[in-house]
Protein backbone atom coordinates (compact mmCIF):
# COMPACT_ATOMS: atom_id res chain seq x y z
CA UNK A 1 0.00 0.00 0.00
CA UNK A 2 1.72 3.65 -0.97
CA UNK A 3 1.08 6.34 1.25
CA UNK A 4 -0.95 7.94 -2.17
CA UNK A 5 -3.33 4.81 -0.85
CA UNK A 6 -3.12 5.66 2.76
CA UNK A 7 -4.15 9.39 2.43
CA UNK A 8 -6.67 9.24 0.15
CA UNK A 9 -9.66 8.57 2.80
CA UNK A 10 -8.14 11.66 3.84
CA UNK A 11 -8.51 14.13 0.73
CA UNK A 12 -10.99 16.28 2.33
CA UNK A 13 -9.76 16.41 5.61
CA UNK A 14 -8.28 19.38 7.56
CA UNK A 15 -4.27 19.44 6.71
CA UNK A 16 -2.93 18.53 10.43
CA UNK A 17 -5.23 15.06 9.88
CA UNK A 18 -3.62 14.71 6.57
CA UNK A 19 0.47 15.14 8.35
CA UNK A 20 -0.68 13.49 11.42
CA UNK A 21 -1.78 10.71 8.93
CA UNK A 22 1.70 10.63 6.92
CA UNK A 23 3.59 10.63 10.16
CA UNK A 24 2.06 7.81 11.43
CA UNK A 25 2.91 6.20 7.75
CA UNK A 26 5.91 6.60 7.86
CA UNK A 27 6.45 5.08 11.55
CA UNK A 28 4.40 2.30 11.21
CA UNK A 29 5.21 1.00 7.41
CA UNK A 30 8.78 2.70 7.03
CA UNK A 31 10.15 2.37 10.23
CA UNK A 32 10.74 6.05 10.66
CA UNK A 33 10.35 7.47 13.67
CA UNK A 34 10.54 11.12 13.47
CA UNK A 35 10.74 13.47 9.84
CA UNK A 36 11.57 16.83 9.25
CA UNK A 37 9.71 19.75 7.83
CA UNK A 38 11.21 19.27 4.46
CA UNK A 39 10.95 15.48 4.40
CA UNK A 40 7.25 15.54 5.12
CA UNK A 41 6.65 18.18 3.09
CA UNK A 42 8.46 16.07 0.32
CA UNK A 43 6.42 12.82 0.90
CA UNK A 44 3.01 14.98 0.87
CA UNK A 45 4.13 16.29 -2.20
CA UNK A 46 4.93 12.54 -3.63
CA UNK A 47 0.66 11.89 -2.57
CA UNK A 48 -0.51 14.80 -4.27
CA UNK A 49 -2.17 16.73 -1.30
CA UNK A 50 -2.50 20.46 -2.77
CA UNK A 51 -0.79 23.47 -2.69
CA UNK A 52 2.20 21.18 -0.25
CA UNK A 53 4.73 23.04 -1.67
CA UNK A 54 3.50 26.98 0.20
CA UNK A 55 1.67 25.14 3.65
CA UNK A 56 3.93 26.05 6.74
CA UNK A 57 4.16 22.79 8.16
CA UNK A 58 6.34 23.66 10.75
CA UNK A 59 2.94 25.85 12.08
CA UNK A 60 0.47 23.33 11.76
CA UNK A 61 2.87 20.33 13.67
CA UNK A 62 3.80 23.13 16.58
CA UNK A 63 -0.29 23.45 17.19
CA UNK A 64 -1.07 19.54 16.85
CA UNK A 65 -0.19 19.39 20.65
CA UNK A 66 -0.58 16.49 22.32
CA UNK A 67 -0.54 14.48 18.81
CA UNK A 68 2.82 15.18 17.61
CA UNK A 69 6.39 16.05 19.59
CA UNK A 70 9.81 17.36 19.06
CA UNK A 71 12.15 14.76 19.11
CA UNK A 72 15.71 16.02 19.07
CA UNK A 73 17.20 17.91 15.86
CA UNK A 74 18.92 16.99 12.97
CA UNK A 75 21.45 20.15 12.45
CA UNK A 76 19.22 23.05 13.32
CA UNK A 77 15.88 21.43 12.10
CA UNK A 78 13.23 19.43 14.10
CA UNK A 79 12.62 16.26 13.96
CA UNK A 80 8.94 15.75 14.58
CA UNK A 81 7.54 12.29 15.79
CA UNK A 82 3.68 10.93 16.15
CA UNK A 83 2.71 10.20 20.01
CA UNK A 84 1.20 7.62 21.48
CA UNK A 85 -2.51 9.57 21.74
CA UNK A 86 -1.58 10.65 17.63
CA UNK A 87 -1.06 7.71 16.80
CA UNK A 88 -4.12 6.30 18.24
CA UNK A 89 -6.16 9.30 16.69
CA UNK A 90 -4.96 8.16 12.95
CA UNK A 91 -6.28 4.43 13.83
CA UNK A 92 -9.90 5.96 15.02
CA UNK A 93 -9.75 8.27 12.21
CA UNK A 94 -9.18 5.35 9.72
CA UNK A 95 -10.83 2.94 11.35
CA UNK A 96 -7.68 0.64 11.88
CA UNK A 97 -7.56 -1.93 14.61
CA UNK A 98 -5.15 -0.83 17.17
CA UNK A 99 -2.39 -3.46 15.97
CA UNK A 100 -1.63 -5.93 13.37
CA UNK A 101 -0.18 -4.00 10.16
CA UNK A 102 -1.79 -6.68 7.82
CA UNK A 103 -5.17 -5.91 9.08
CA UNK A 104 -4.30 -2.05 8.28
CA UNK A 105 -3.19 -2.57 5.15
CA UNK A 106 -5.99 -4.71 4.54
CA UNK A 107 -8.79 -2.07 5.64
CA UNK A 108 -7.00 0.22 3.41
CA UNK A 109 -7.50 -1.46 0.42
CA UNK A 110 -10.96 -3.17 0.98
CA UNK A 111 -11.79 0.95 1.67
CA UNK A 112 -10.59 1.83 -2.23
CA UNK A 113 -12.41 -1.28 -2.98
CA UNK A 114 -15.62 -0.08 -1.42
CA UNK A 115 -15.26 3.19 -3.38
CA UNK A 116 -14.67 1.93 -6.90
CA UNK A 117 -17.77 -0.98 -6.78
CA UNK A 118 -20.52 -0.20 -8.85
CA UNK A 119 -23.00 -2.82 -7.05
CA UNK A 120 -24.03 -1.11 -3.79
CA UNK A 121 -24.96 -4.51 -2.93
CA UNK A 122 -20.97 -6.14 -3.29
CA UNK A 123 -19.98 -2.68 -1.76
CA UNK A 124 -21.71 -2.98 1.28
CA UNK A 125 -20.30 -6.46 2.04
CA UNK A 126 -17.20 -5.28 1.52
CA UNK A 127 -18.04 -2.56 3.70
CA UNK A 128 -19.50 -4.65 6.57
CA UNK A 129 -15.76 -6.97 6.14
CA UNK A 130 -14.25 -4.04 6.90
CA UNK A 131 -15.74 -3.14 10.06
CA UNK A 132 -15.93 -6.19 11.25
CA UNK A 133 -11.96 -6.09 10.69
CA UNK A 134 -11.53 -2.79 12.39
CA UNK A 135 -12.88 -4.61 15.89
CA UNK A 136 -11.18 -8.13 15.65
CA UNK A 137 -14.04 -9.83 14.07
CA UNK A 138 -12.08 -12.01 11.71
CA UNK A 139 -14.22 -14.62 10.81
CA UNK A 140 -17.04 -12.12 10.14
CA UNK A 141 -15.24 -10.46 7.82
CA UNK A 142 -14.65 -13.50 6.10
CA UNK A 143 -18.19 -13.76 5.87
CA UNK A 144 -19.15 -10.79 4.77
CA UNK A 145 -16.16 -10.25 1.92
CA UNK A 146 -17.13 -13.95 0.70
CA UNK A 147 -20.58 -12.56 0.39
CA UNK A 148 -19.56 -9.72 -1.70
CA UNK A 149 -17.03 -12.05 -4.06
CA UNK A 150 -20.09 -14.28 -4.66
CA UNK A 151 -21.92 -11.15 -5.59
CA UNK A 152 -19.31 -10.03 -7.78
CA UNK A 153 -19.07 -13.36 -9.75
CA UNK A 154 -23.11 -13.68 -10.26
CA UNK A 155 -22.74 -9.75 -11.82
CA UNK A 156 -19.88 -11.11 -14.18
CA UNK A 157 -21.55 -14.18 -15.44
CA UNK A 158 -24.65 -12.48 -15.93
CA UNK A 159 -22.63 -10.55 -18.61
CA UNK A 160 -22.53 -13.87 -20.60
CA UNK A 161 -25.51 -14.79 -23.02
CA UNK A 162 -28.24 -16.62 -21.09
CA UNK A 163 -27.27 -19.67 -23.11
CA UNK A 164 -23.92 -20.15 -22.41
CA UNK A 165 -24.85 -19.45 -18.64
CA UNK A 166 -27.60 -22.05 -19.15
CA UNK A 167 -25.22 -24.76 -20.53
CA UNK A 168 -22.58 -24.22 -17.61
CA UNK A 169 -24.37 -24.49 -15.42
CA UNK A 170 -26.15 -27.49 -16.53
CA UNK A 171 -23.10 -29.56 -17.31
CA UNK A 172 -22.46 -29.38 -13.27
CA UNK A 173 -25.89 -29.52 -11.98
CA UNK A 174 -28.34 -31.17 -14.15
CA UNK A 175 -30.56 -30.43 -11.65
CA UNK A 176 -30.37 -26.70 -11.35
CA UNK A 177 -33.50 -24.29 -12.81
CA UNK A 178 -32.76 -22.29 -16.20
CA UNK A 179 -31.27 -19.35 -14.99
CA UNK A 180 -32.53 -16.37 -16.52
CA UNK A 181 -32.26 -13.34 -14.10
CA UNK A 182 -29.24 -12.82 -11.32
CA UNK A 183 -31.40 -14.19 -8.07
CA UNK A 184 -31.94 -17.44 -10.29
CA UNK A 185 -27.80 -17.65 -9.51
CA UNK A 186 -28.63 -17.85 -5.63
CA UNK A 187 -30.04 -21.42 -5.81
CA UNK A 188 -26.98 -23.17 -7.44
CA UNK A 189 -23.47 -24.47 -4.69
CA UNK A 190 -21.40 -22.07 -4.59
CA UNK A 191 -18.69 -24.43 -5.69
CA UNK A 192 -20.68 -25.11 -8.65
CA UNK A 193 -20.39 -21.04 -9.52
CA UNK A 194 -16.98 -21.20 -9.49
CA UNK A 195 -17.28 -24.14 -12.20
CA UNK A 196 -19.30 -22.37 -13.61
CA UNK A 197 -17.09 -19.21 -13.78
CA UNK A 198 -14.51 -21.31 -15.00
CA UNK A 199 -16.40 -22.80 -17.91
CA UNK A 200 -17.38 -19.19 -18.97
CA UNK A 201 -13.70 -17.92 -18.63
CA UNK A 202 -13.82 -15.45 -15.89
CA UNK A 203 -11.16 -17.29 -13.90
CA UNK A 204 -8.57 -19.71 -15.27
CA UNK A 205 -7.90 -23.33 -13.37
CA UNK A 206 -5.66 -21.95 -10.69
CA UNK A 207 -7.65 -19.24 -9.39
CA UNK A 208 -10.75 -21.20 -9.23
CA UNK A 209 -8.69 -23.16 -7.29
CA UNK A 210 -7.94 -20.96 -5.19
CA UNK A 211 -10.88 -19.67 -4.62
CA UNK A 212 -12.39 -23.02 -3.49
CA UNK A 213 -9.74 -22.73 -0.75
CA UNK A 214 -11.51 -19.65 0.19
CA UNK A 215 -14.82 -20.95 0.07
CA UNK A 216 -13.61 -23.68 2.02
CA UNK A 217 -12.41 -20.40 5.21
CA UNK A 218 -15.48 -18.89 4.42
CA UNK A 219 -17.51 -22.68 5.61
CA UNK A 220 -15.29 -23.02 8.13
CA UNK A 221 -15.62 -19.15 9.59
CA UNK A 222 -19.48 -19.25 8.92
CA UNK A 223 -20.67 -22.43 10.61
CA UNK A 224 -20.67 -22.95 14.30
CA UNK A 225 -17.32 -24.75 15.72
CA UNK A 226 -14.01 -23.71 17.45
CA UNK A 227 -11.91 -22.24 14.57
CA UNK A 228 -10.97 -18.97 14.47
CA UNK A 229 -8.89 -18.16 12.06
CA UNK A 230 -5.46 -16.17 12.57
CA UNK A 231 -4.83 -12.99 11.30
CA UNK A 232 -2.33 -13.78 8.51
CA UNK A 233 -4.73 -15.98 7.39
CA UNK A 234 -7.68 -13.89 7.00
CA UNK A 235 -5.17 -11.56 5.45
CA UNK A 236 -4.02 -14.26 3.04
CA UNK A 237 -7.95 -14.93 2.17
CA UNK A 238 -8.67 -11.22 1.42
CA UNK A 239 -4.92 -10.46 -0.77
CA UNK A 240 -6.66 -14.26 -2.95
CA UNK A 241 -10.35 -12.72 -3.20
CA UNK A 242 -8.95 -9.20 -3.99
CA UNK A 243 -6.52 -9.98 -6.68
CA UNK A 244 -8.91 -12.63 -8.59
CA UNK A 245 -12.03 -10.94 -8.17
CA UNK A 246 -11.81 -7.06 -7.70
CA UNK A 247 -8.33 -6.14 -9.40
Amino acid sequence: MTLVEFLHPLEDSPLRDVCLATLYYEKRYSKKEHLTVEELRRLLKRAHISKAAKINLADVLSRSAPYVDVDGKSGNRFLWAITDSGSKYVRELLGLPEADVEIEHDISGLTKIAEAVADSDVADYVKEAMTCLSVGALRAAVVFLWAGAIRNIQNKVMLSDRTSINKAVQKYDTKARQIKQIDDLSYIKESTLLLVAQELGLVDKNERSVLEDALGLRNKCGHPGKYKPGVKKVSGFIEDVVGILFC
